[in-house]
């Protein structure tokens, strides 16, 4: 049986749609999340969230009444609905930092940002709006923690989601010839040089990476029963 690994655990509909294509789950996180204490001394008409774990670590700080009338910007759907079931109104979101920094300096190039943000964040967002003299200010809120686990079992396929997650799983296990789906391109940049054996999801998404995995297995399924027929 086809067995895949996921480096995150997924919810119970996420795997079961895995299971249901015949294929064998492991699953495990590979990284953690460990929320900073923070304060903000100057508050910002706009705030910016590139990820679900800040804004959560946003709405544990003493300062989070004060950014009740503040605009969001922020990247991914599913950050986006969160950012909105908790009362806060999403001015812009797109599905990559490269994309909601064209955004913002296209459209909203004169007003002021805060931008909450977690220990391994990518430079892609700041370094744009600094090129674009765009006034922001940072606050890391969250800190990403390696919890990397030994994997045994033959493994012929592994589920990314974040650069960090690559990295937690190469710092105890090797890949050989398994094949690589990751959420995004940033997350197989971090797999360059390791291998080449990647498929990249059409969209940032859990899901995404999931139909992704379906339809590799079933499509190397269909080679191998038309190479037994032969």
């Amino acid at each position: 049986m086809i067995r895949v690994l996921s480096t995150k655990k997924l919810l119970p509909n996420q795997k079961q749609y895995l299971l249901n294509a015949g294929l064998a789950v492991l699953e495990a996180d590979f990284i953690g999340i460990e929320y900073l204490d923070f304060s903000i001394e100057h508050i910002t008409p706009n705030l910016i969230f590139t990820s679900g774990n800040a804004f959560k670590s946003f709405l544990l700080s003493d300062d989070v009444g004060k950014f009740k009338d503040s605009a969001v910007f922020c990247v991914g759907r599913k950050t986006k609905e969160l950012i909105e079931k908790s009362g806060y109104s999403v001015l812009a979101y797109a599905d990559n930092a490269g994309e909601l920094a064209n955004i913002i300096i296209n459209d909203y190039r004169d007003e002021s940002f805060t931008f909450f943000c977690g220990s391994q964040r990518l430079n892609i967002l700041p370094d744009a709006l600094k090129q674009a003299d765009v006034e922001f200010t940072e606050a890391e809120v969250y800190q990403t923690v390696l919890t990397p686990h030994k994997i045994t079992s033959h493994l012929d396929g592994i589920l990314f989601f974040s650069p960090s997650a690559v990295e937690s799983y190469l710092s105890a296990n090797a890949i050989t010839t398994e094949t690589c789906f990751c959420i995004g391109a940033t997350t197989a940049a971090a797999l360059k040089g390791i291998t080449n054996n990647v498929v990249v999801a059409n969209k940032p998404s859990v899901e995404n990476v999931i139909v992704q995995v379906r339809s590799y297995f079933a499509k190397m399924r269909e080679e191998g029963a038309k190479e037994h027929k032969e």
